[in-house]
């Protein structure tokens, strides 16, 4: 059993450009929107030399994030551990110290206080074997380190939940505080996936798999009456995905993508929800799907007719539509 991860330094480098006008880099906002919910602590360094627009940039950054600002030397940066101290306390685990391969050296002294230098190097692994450090190449492979980490913590004592989906919708459910990386006191922590690494690596470390594999549809073949997967074509990645959940019966999908097609056709849901009727007794509440009509075009003579027989408009509202469509 080891320390949890309960807080994350990101030095200001592995965020913004070193140009005169401070930009982002590309996969910087994606991490910071994971971490933002994380239930996990999120702190940017930066040196007291750094320029002050971009000392503006960072500022503004931590607080669309609610993340923290240090100021932490390079050449003293044990000087800003009693700052962070005073503003974390005692977080009860460690705090992994993302970094430039060129600040290994200057920050390595944090590891007598139990932090995890983490180094960024485009080399990988392979330059960081020798150095009692852990090295990713990318910043997408953060999330997926903390969550190794952890489960080699705890052990068999959390499960990990992989989620997929677009980002807007897992803002969404991060903002409500779905998808924690710190553990639940119920033993679950939640890892965002990523088709930008490879999915080998990732889906070992889950058990669960949460997907909004609609979100991944390319095409959908709508005709003849056959329910099979086949008539969906994802994309590349979630094709990928449903390979190895079909292979891997260990890993639980939530929502099996093999039944997603029924989803699609709006007239099968509304069949599906007919079922409702069977599950109404006479002391509790009517439950019902909503009234529907199969409309295959709407010149049909008859369709005010057809609708109003369907429930879906009134009779009088029938008769009405009927003059006006014939006149």
């Amino acid at each position: 059993m080891g320390s949890l991860v309960k807080g994350v330094m990101i030095h200001e480098s592995l965020l913004i450009h070193d140009y005169a006008t401070p930009s982002f880099h590309s996969s910087a906002n994606s991490l910071l929107r994971k971490l933002r919910h994380s239930n996990l602590h999120v702190g940017i360094s930066f040196s007291p030399s750094l320029p002050q627009n971009k000392v503006s940039v960072l500022k503004k950054m931590a607080k669309e994030y609610s993340f923290d600002c240090f100021l932490l030397n390079d050449e003293s940066s044990v000087d800003g551990v009693n700052e962070i101290t005073l503003a974390w306390g005692d977080i009860g685990g460690e705090i992994w110290f993302l970094v430039p391969s060129d600040k290994k050296d200057a920050f390595g002294q944090l590891s007598n206080f139990g932090w995890i230098i983490a180094v960024f190097d485009v080399e990988g692994a392979g330059a960081c074997e020798s150095s009692g450090v852990v090295c990713i190449s990318k910043l997408e492979e953060l999330p997926m380190i903390i969550c190794a980490s952890i489960r080699k913590a705890i052990g068999d004592e959390v499960v990990t939940v992989g989620y997929i989906m677009k980002p807007s919708r897992e803002e969404d459910f991060a903002k409500r505080g779905a998808f924690p990386m710190n553990p639940t006191p119920n033993g679950l922590m939640f890892l965002p996936l990523t088709f930008e690494l490879p999915l080998l690596s990732q889906l070992q470390l889950v058990d669960i798999v949460l997907h909004k594999a609609t979100d991944e549809i390319i095409s959908v073949d709508l005709s003849g009456s056959s329910e099979s997967s086949n008539r969906i074509t994802f994309s590349t990645g979630m094709q990928e995905l449903q390979r190895y959940m079909e292979h891997h019966s260990d890993c639980f999908a939530i929502d099996p993508l093999d039944k997603i097609y029924p989803v699609l056709d709006r007239l099968k849901i509304q069949q599906i929800l007919l079922g409702l009727d069977a599950l109404n007794k006479e002391s509790c509440r009517a439950i019902r799907g909503p009234h529907f009509l199969k409309v295959n075009g709407f010149n049909d003579p008859d369709l005010a007719q057809s609708l109003s027989e369907a429930k879906i408009i009134s009779s009088e509202y029938s008769e009405t539509s009927s003059c006006l469509w014939s006149s």
